[in-house]
């Protein structure tokens, strides 16, 4: 499996993919298919992980054999095994999701609904989201892709995502808890953007959004104006050839934007770090260049105040992980962290309540949801689990295993 990098498509033909609920990866250049699909499912796709109040991981992602939305929420804090629960089974929906805890204690997950080209939302009635009520927030033309979710400082949800029909960035602001209603924004209508959104509040009460610019092929952000992020402020800031691909965004110890992603040109994961707190500005550094490297990136601040990424490596088929030496993430050790067979894509990484890294990721091989639980701060190690094979509840054996090297 390779990330080929991504063809140019006209507005008509992805709009045309995305009503027909064509997974946008396809077009990206995604290729599965090293080995034949099992027939016990295909699971593990778009997944997003948040620790919940528990001190448990919770992990959204899509079964892509029967088209449904998915909830895994991890038993232990290693995330040695998982109940598995169908939140979302109409028609073709769980694509594109992200999770976030609400200010109610329980997750609250941003999806988009393929069949209608809606963005959909479930906020789970308990701590383990066996069940949740759901609700279609945008139904205005084909949107919800690219969707990313956090709390803002009113304690409600906000959303980015992208508006498919005109290619656009769009913003939901959440009314309630629950998120059952929305004031919907345009943020950025320059061009074909809003692809790949990644979402964090900033230290001054503000969202902050990094996207691809796919007509301009740059890492774009947008600073909110408000609470509500009516409005936006939008900056690039990386130009250089085509870039912005899979980025993720967080808030650093030092209270500006990281963000990592993917140089499609050189093939490698690029980092940026924001040197205001709107980010009209930043330094970039290449951080791992050692091959095809740098999709499905996810960036979380570790416990030492330090940035750390997970992201596919698609020469070696493997899952790395990047450990800043700095708050600027101008240096990085890499570890291989998971190199059996092929694995390692749709990438999502939280910290745990013991400090400790824990991610989410595809097993490309057997099509499995599969969890590492970092053995140290810089995650130079990790045990792992199968969490989901079939879309049903296992009972799988971690494997411990200490990361090569990068």
């Amino acid at each position: 499996m390779k990330y080929l990098g991504k063809p140019r498509y006209s507005r008509a033909a992805v709009l045309i993919l995305a009503l027909l609920g064509v997974s946008v990866m396809a077009c990206l250049g995604y290729r599965p298919g090293l080995t034949t699909l099992k027939a016990q499912g295909d699971v593990g796709w778009y997944t997003s992980i948040a620790l919940g109040t528990d001190g448990q991981g919770l992990i959204s992602y899509w079964n892509r054999t029967d088209a449904d939305l998915m909830v895994a929420h991890c038993t232990d804090r290693e995330c040695t095994s998982a109940t598995v629960t169908r939140l979302d089974t109409a028609d073709a929906v769980g694509t594109h999701t992200s999770l976030v805890i609400g200010a109610d204690g329980l997750g609250l997950i941003s999806y988009a609904d393929s069949s209608h080209g809606d963005l959909k939302v479930a906020h789970c009635s308990n701590i383990a989201c066996s069940s949740a009520t759901l609700t279609a927030l945008d139904t205005e033309g084909s949107v919800g892709r690219w969707t990313s979710i956090t709390i803002g400082v009113d304690g409600l949800a906000l959303i980015s995502y992208q508006d498919v029909t005109n290619f656009d960035l769009k913003v939901a602001h959440c009314l309630n808890v629950k998120c059952s209603r929305a004031t919907i924004s345009t943020i950025d209508s320059e061009g074909d953007v809003g692809w790949f959104t990644s979402i964090a509040i900033g230290t001054d009460g503000l969202g902050l959004i990094s996207y691809e610019d796919e007509t301009n092929g740059a890492l774009k952000v947008a600073h909110c104006v408000n609470v509500e992020c009516s409005r936006a402020a939008t900056a690039t800031v990386d130009d250089e050839g085509t870039v912005g691909q899979n980025s993720s965004l967080t808030i650093g110890a030092d209270g500006l934007g990281l963000i990592s992603y993917f140089d499609n040109d050189h093939k490698d994961l690029k980092v940026a770090h924001c040197l205001n707190i709107a980010c009209t500005h930043a330094s970039t550094v290449r951080l791992d260049a050692r091959g095809n490297v740098g999709t499905f990136t996810s960036i979380a601040t570790g416990t030492d105040g330090f940035g750390l990424i997970s992201y596919f490596d698609s020469s070696g088929h493997d899952l790395k992980i990047a450990h800043c030496l700095d708050m600027a993430c101008s240096k990085a050790r890499i570890t291989r962290l998971d190199s059996k067979e092929a694995v390692g894509t749709q990438t999502s990484i939280t910290v745990g309540a013991d400090g400790l890294g824990l991610v989410s990721y595809f097993d490309e091989t057997s099509r499995d949801l599969k969890a590492a639980h970092c053995m140290d701060v810089e995650c130079s190690g990790a045990s792992f689990a199968t969490l989901d094979s079939r879309g049903e509840v296992t009972s799988p054996t971690p494997v411990a295993s200490r990361g090569g090297p990068g």
